[in-house]
């Protein structure tokens, strides 16, 4: 279990070599809709303006705040990044007035620049069309299911009929009462209600879904939110591990966006590689004739 873990993390790892150099963490990120860019300005320099937009888009890119996440002007990440666009813009400017730009390597330069930003944003373009919660749900329970292969987990059960009561008894279980005070009352599963709900140490994979998933989110002690099987409704207790728990899938989530967000872009380079006519110096050309093989693109399964 323990080199299945440590073989997802690395080949996340690996993957992330792979991806266009200048992609900041900030392109992984899911659940983030399309914006207008703002135009509000945070300052002029020399009658150039440095929107706050770009305040905070430099923020996050250099770690300073999390993607979303509130920036005011009034802090100290924003102070500290908007004197560095300051600083950036002047040398910009002094730059343009002595036509260094006018220089043929400093022209490709930026044209390799605006090659490395479109690729950026073609990622971007991936994250926001290709990885989807779905697709990160699915592949996270593959995981568990790989990661909980000799997992022995003493777990304790309520089973209601609906929702609504299933819900009720997680409101109470929050409010602080007993987990096992209030089996024998709401739990409609005859075989452990007089048991407090106890189904002993079970192999997670044994049991039907969403059990898998349930059991790796919840720590040991803690009572899962309602989750539905088949006709019923449950909440679950972890009471033990034997084993190492696996990640949850808050923990897991950015591993997984990133090799499903890698995945995808390999799979277009691979797809424009096979189209496209490329000659290298030593004059070989390759067509989508005589391309080589793209490199073997790894599923979950693989994982």
């Amino acid at each position: 279990m323990t080199r299945r873990r440590a073989d997802f993390t690395v080949l996340c790892t690996a993957l992330a070599v792979f991806v266009l150099a200048g992609c900041s963490q900030d392109g992984f990120q899911l659940d983030e809709k399309q914006r207008e860019v703002s135009r509000e300005v945070a300052a002029r320099v020399n009658g150039e303006a440095i929107y706050t937009a770009d305040v905070e888009l430099e923020a996050v890119a250099r770690g300073l705040v999390v993607s979303g996440a509130a920036l005011r002007s009034g802090d100290e990440a924003y102070r500290q990044v908007l004197d560095q666009l300051i600083d950036q813009k002047l040398m910009a400017q002094e730059a343009e007035r002595l036509g260094l730009e006018k220089d043929p390597a400093a022209q490709r330069r930026l044209e390799m620049a605006q090659e490395r930003i479109m690729g950026n944003l073609l990622v971007e373009s991936v994250v926001a069309q290709q990885v989807t919660d779905e697709m990160i749900d699915r592949m996270y329970a593959e995981q568990v299911r790989l990661q909980q292969v000799n997992d022995q987990v003493s777990v304790a059960h309520i089973v209601t009929e609906s929702e609504e009561e299933a819900e009720a008894v997680w409101l109470r279980v929050q409010a602080g009462e007993p987990f096992e005070g209030l089996v024998f009352n709401h739990s409609k599963d005859s075989a452990t209600r007089m048991e407090n709900g106890d189904l002993g140490y079970v192999a997670p994979n044994d049991l039907p879904d969403p059990y898998p998933v349930v059991i790796a989110n919840t720590p040991v002690g803690e009572v899962s939110a309602p989750f539905q099987v088949e006709d019923s409704w449950r909440l679950l207790k972890v009471k033990d591990r034997r084993t190492e728990p696996p990640k949850t899938r808050e923990e897991m989530r950015p591993e997984i966006a990133t090799f499903l967000t890698l995945s995808e872009v390999s799979r277009i380079l691979r797809r424009l590689r096979t189209e496209a006519s490329i000659e290298k110096v030593d004059g070989q050309t390759y067509t989508p004739e005589n391309a080589p093989a793209p490199a073997k693109a790894l599923t979950g399964d693989e994982l």
